[in-house]
């Protein structure tokens, strides 16, 4: 079929590309295919797990979903551009590669005396709204490619809703749960001195992310404004405690946006004979930053959390979560698994529940196309970084 542009990559700067271009009146092909047997395990249809909702949506719009087979896709390695003249050649495709990929390794002592060598990221995806902008995580599954992919990500929320800044992301691949205090600060402070200039007030702004928080944060800046004397430093990075330029109300902002997302979406009728969330029964899994404060600011409207779940395994009442009971059985144990009057569960057995609202709040790609067909919950809220796979996505929809 005729078309004026044909975008080659249906990663989120293809998507967001697509569909800017889309509502101008252009006649847009979106293509993103690769042969599955280069992928380790792929399930039955190779385009669940190459495409993400939004790439689903575009391709079946633009009546080009059932054209690409199903063995016949894998995640996107690389976006091109072809135009006609509607825009000056090289420009788009600068919008799809990374600004800079920054990878360090750096050896730390441990407080036992012991030395490992760890590995960072930092990616600044695109700068041209203002500087970068994303969060620093602290996790075994941290590698290059999960980094490119949220940097990315952070372009595209920023720029849709008008937000000054560009997209960034970064991390460093260790297993925070079992590191002290000393040795997360330890990692911090030379994690950002191997960064140096590559993050900034004006380049690139780091944030708390998964397993990092405000202290982690004050770290950052601490260590930059040592490296960077004589200038106003505090604007470095955003989660800072309050004490050193922090933001009221920052460390729960993402919660009470699942709240806000919530309430408006059922006061406009998104679920039959629910319209607010006074008695509705609520299912988090994940009991981090969001889950917790995303458990309260639902429960404080009235709802009841009938279960809750972290990295060890979850816990189910129907008669409702004694959050505070959780919090405190979860510092002394280091799980909330285990807590009286409760029943324990499995994080996936947890996604099952019948429950009103399913809030996914930990590690991505939590329901597929294996489970969602036995997810019960009326409706799912994601606050995890993309936790449902398009597979899923296609079934609960």
């Amino acid at each position: 079929m005729p078309y004026d542009i044909a975008i080659i990559g249906a990663g989120p700067a293809g998507l967001s590309l697509t569909r800017r271009l889309k509502s101008s009146g252009l006649s847009i092909a979106l293509i993103d295919k690769q042969n599955v047997t280069s992928l380790q395990n792929p399930p039955a249809d190779g385009r669940d797990i190459a495409l993400t909702h939004l790439s689903v949506k575009l391709l079946k719009l633009l009546d080009a979903w059932r054209r690409i087979p199903g063995e016949d896709v894998s995640p996107l390695r690389r976006a091109q551009v072809v135009h006609l003249g509607h825009f000056k050649r090289g420009l788009v495709e600068s919008l799809v590669a990374p600004r800079r990929i920054t990878e360090v390794t750096f050896p730390i002592e441990h407080e036992d005396g012991s030395v490992e060598t760890y590995k960072g990221f930092r990616v600044l995806h695109n700068r041209v709204l203002g500087p970068g902008k994303g969060g620093i995580r602290y996790h075994l599954g941290v590698n290059r490619e999960e980094v490119v992919a949220l940097a990315t990500l952070m372009t595209w929320k920023c720029a849709l809703l008008g937000i000054p800044f560009g997209g960034a992301k970064g991390g460093v691949c260790c297993d925070s749960k079992q590191l002290s205090e000393t040795e997360l600060r330890r990692i911090t402070r030379r994690f950002i001195t191997e960064l140096g200039d590559m993050i900034g007030p004006n380049t690139d702004i780091p944030a708390p992310d998964m397993y990092t928080n405000e202290q982690t944060m004050a770290w950052v800046y601490d260590t930059y404004d040592v490296l960077h004397p004589g200038r106003n430093n505090l604007p470095v990075v955003t989660g800072k405690p309050l004490d050193i330029g922090g933001s009221l109300g920052r460390a729960e902002a993402t919660g009470r946006g699942v709240m806000y997302a919530t309430e408006r979406f059922l006061q406009k009728g998104g679920v039959p004979g629910l319209s607010s969330l006074e008695n509705a029964s609520v299912v988090v899994q994940g009991f981090g930053q969001v889950g917790n404060t995303a458990a309260h600011l639902f429960t404080e409207k009235g709802a009841t959390v009938i279960a809750i779940s972290d990295s060890s395994g979850g816990i189910f009442s129907l008669k409702g979560i004694d959050l505070a009971a959780a919090e405190t059985y979860k510092k002394e144990h280091g799980s909330v698994v285990g807590l009286p009057n409760t029943t324990s569960i499995t994080n996936e057995d947890l996604l099952l529940l019948p429950c009103d609202i399913l809030i996914p709040a930990a590690l991505g790609n939590q329901i597929t196309r294996a489970n969602a067909s036995k997810v019960q919950a009326k409706l799912v809220v994601e606050a995890a970084n993309g936790p449902t796979t398009v597979g899923a996505d296609d079934i609960l929809t």
